[in-house]
């Protein structure tokens, strides 16, 4: 039978194989790799440090012929990121989720490789399934990216598709394959609430995104409340003590306001990518929130929702705070009764951290800490 999904869909195990052995051929890959690990030799010896690349990367797989033994290779790699690069991982909400059925776990977005790493790692933690991820191609930069990506469980979602019709095509494709995942095979799915990470700090729910996932229902025998249920779909709030990209997205949002325009680099989202992986992020906590139910009548509703859970969850550190104060100083009420988790970061390195940026950046990197207060004084407000 024909694969409807196959240009989209992770690898299956029997596929694993062939496509380690296509890596480990690549001579992209295998220099990236080099260049990453063995910078001076690179440059005097290339071939011989591809060739010391490709051997250690083959030891390392060795024994790898599934999915399972691919993920528990990253899970290492991940173990080592959170040691040096983190204060510590804490979670909340999982316990109160049923591990024997599969989520539609849809989070705020921050870090575009981190975020989905933290929440499956989380998971796995709990003793929950590991989740197939959504990612945009406009990451898969080269046939080697694509095939990592989609060893780790990642699919495709098609955002370069030129044209309205294919536009559509692309999104029922993905909407059939994420209900495919969820109904059919017992699979939980990550999606971020949003096409692109919240620069700002303020994590805001796309409705397009819920009408993505309502393009598979049923509608003779389904309500569109009906629908969201059977999705399961579990709010997932992630905050960092420290954003290792604040200063990139500073600059990007500075220059948005005073041109009005901004150029993305050709390899920008892959800088991106390396800076949030490598970078400092102090300590980390995920969230998970209650499974939405069959009350909501369109997708401006789920999306309401997921953001009140969203930002109710959203665990706010003490860097949050000290951006609220420099930011807005005696201007704006000073939050009260507010959950502070404690942080590594005093506020002298935060400070000092803020002050290394050209003045004309620095309100945009302090609002993308200060917004996750505003966003809860709002939100106790209402």
């Amino acid at each position: 039978m024909s694969d409807p999904f196959v240009d989209i869909r992770p690898y299956r195990d029997e596929e694993v194989p062939e496509v380690l052995a296509r890596l480990l051929r690549d001579p992209e890959l295998l220099h990236s790799l080099a260049l990453l690990r063995l910078p001076g030799l690179s440059r005097v010896l290339p071939g011989f440090a591809r060739w010391l690349v490709r051997i250690s990367l083959g030891h390392k797989l060795r024994g790898v012929v599934d999915v399972h033994g691919m993920q528990m290779v990253i899970k290492g790699y991940l173990e080592g990121m959170i040691e040096s690069t983190s204060g510590g991982l804490s979670v909340s909400g999982l316990e109160a989720l049923d591990q024997s059925r599969a989520y539609l776990f849809m989070s705020n977005h921050r870090d575009i490789a981190m975020d989905p790493a933290f929440t499956n790692y989380a998971l796995h933690r709990g003793g929950h399934q590991t989740v197939r991820i959504a990612i945009g191609d406009n990451l898969l930069t080269k046939p080697w990216v694509s095939d990592l990506m989609r060893l780790n469980k990642s699919f495709i979602v098609k955002r370069s598709v030129s044209g309205p019709r294919e536009l559509l095509a692309a999104s029922k494709l993905l909407s059939s394959y994420i209900q495919h995942s969820l109904l059919e095979e017992n699979a939980p799915v990550w999606i971020a609430q949003r096409e692109g990470r919240a620069k700002d700090g303020l994590d805001r729910t796309e409705p397009a995104v819920i009408k993505m996932l309502g393009m598979s229902r049923d509608k003779s025998s389904q309500t569109f409340g009906e629908h969201i249920a059977s999705l399961g779909i579990v709010p997932v709030a992630i905050s960092y003590e420290l954003d290792p990209c604040d200063a990139l997205k500073a600059n990007e949002l500075h220059q948005l306001a005073s041109t009005g325009t901004y150029e993305k680099g050709e390899q920008e989202d892959v800088a991106s990518i390396g800076q949030g992986i490598a970078g400092g992020k102090g300590r980390v906590h995920v969230s998970f929130g209650t499974p939405l139910g069959s009350e909501f009548a369109d997708a401006d509703a789920v999306a309401a929702e997921i953001d009140r859970q969203v930002i109710a969850l959203y665990c706010l550190h003490p860097t949050n705070l000290y951006a609220y104060d420099m930011l807005y100083a005696d201007h704006a009420p000073r939050p009260e009764n507010l959950y502070l988790e404690e942080g590594d970061c005093s506020r002298e390195e935060f400070e000092q951290r803020i002050a290394a940026l050209p003045e004309a950046h620095r309100p945009y990197a302090l609002a993308t800490y200060a917004n996750a207060v505003v966003s809860k004084m709002d939100q106790a407000g209402d």
